[in-house]
């Protein structure tokens, strides 16, 4: 099987420098297919890390290109209205004409996302309940035939139209590397879509989910091993643990070390970076979604075409 290689559009990190413009991410975006990518990604938030909505921005990255996988990275589904997300999800699907895939995230407990909870009127204790719950609902409205729904949200004979694309809705990944998620991919999910754990880690991780998959009766070959990793790639090592460090404690407002335990992370030469990847391809990774910390031109230039450097 292929490795793909998807690039994150830097949506956050403009905001955080004052440019809210568009135009230069959608052309990130055409440049990313141009240049061989697999598939274009847009991060998810209100107000704890400001940025572009998802869905506005990756329907006019669909509009403008035509073969890349257009994918969240992530969506919190819990912050929204599962009827109205499945009717903008649905409709994106058909912009993209089937391309769309959603990784979906539960939230991290920290501070300011348990305040953005709070400011869209969501409890964030039970944000899993609550993304799960609202996730099955999608998927039956995806059907396009009359639901009945008794639970967090009422419906009362409802049908959605348009319905996507692809017949019952994109695929959807998950991310997170909590016990409990073994059990909502192996069951629920098409894919695992984390950014924390080492390619052993990964391994381990991925093998428990397919399992889980094959005892509920699904496909294990069916579901997608993806990963989300941060790369600083420069030929002076030095300069490039710099660079990342520097880019997670502006983003995250925390500290670098810290962050570096809690994402996958890379800095230093290309050939380095390319054995960095290969260990989550081999431990069964197929689609690698990369963010770059700054020069987003350079970084995508370098990292080009690696997916076929990479052995599955």
């Amino acid at each position: 099987m292929a490795v793909r290689i998807g690039y994150l559009v830097p949506t956050r990190e403009s905001v955080m420098a004052g440019r809210h413009e568009a135009a230069p991410l959608l052309a990130l975006a055409e440049r990313a297919e141009a240049l061989g990518y697999d598939s274009v990604w847009v991060g998810d938030s209100l107000l704890a890390r400001p940025r572009h909505e998802p869905f506005t921005l990756l329907a006019a990255a669909a509009a403008r290109t035509r073969r890349v996988a257009l994918g969240t990275a992530v969506l919190l589904p819990a912050l929204r209205n599962p009827v109205i997300l499945a009717h903008q999800v649905a409709t994106l699907d058909r912009i993209a004409e089937g391309r769309l895939i959603l990784g979906v995230g539960v939230a991290s407990d920290v501070p300011n996302i348990r305040a953005e909870f709070e400011a869209a009127g969501v409890p964030f204790e039970r944000r899993a309940a609550r993304m799960l719950e609202g996730l099955r609902l999608c998927r039956a409205l995806w059907r396009g035939e009359p639901v009945d729904w008794d639970g967090r949200w009422t419906v009362r004979q409802g049908v959605l139209g348009p319905t996507p694309h692809r017949p019952g809705g994109p695929p959807i990944w998950l991310a997170g590397s909590v016990p409990a998620t073994v059990e909502r991919v192996g069951r629920h999910f098409d894919g695992w879509f984390p950014n924390g754990p080492s390619p052993q880690d990964y391994a381990a991780t991925w093998t428990r989910m397919r399992a889980v998959a094959r005892e509920a009766g699904r496909d294990p070959e069916a579901l997608t091993g993806a990963a989300y990793l941060t790369l600083a790639v420069d030929e002076d090592a030095a300069r490039a643990e710099a660079r990342l460090d520097a880019f997670l404690a502006a983003y995250y407002g925390q500290r670098p070390d810290a962050m570096r335990k809690k994402q996958a992370c890379y800095a230093g030469p290309l050939s380095g970076a390319r054995a960095w990847l290969q260990g989550f391809v081999a431990a069964g990774a197929t689609h690698l979604v990369l963010r770059f910390a700054g020069e987003q031109e350079r970084h995508m230039e370098a990292l080009a075409g690696i997916g076929a450097t990479l052995a599955h």
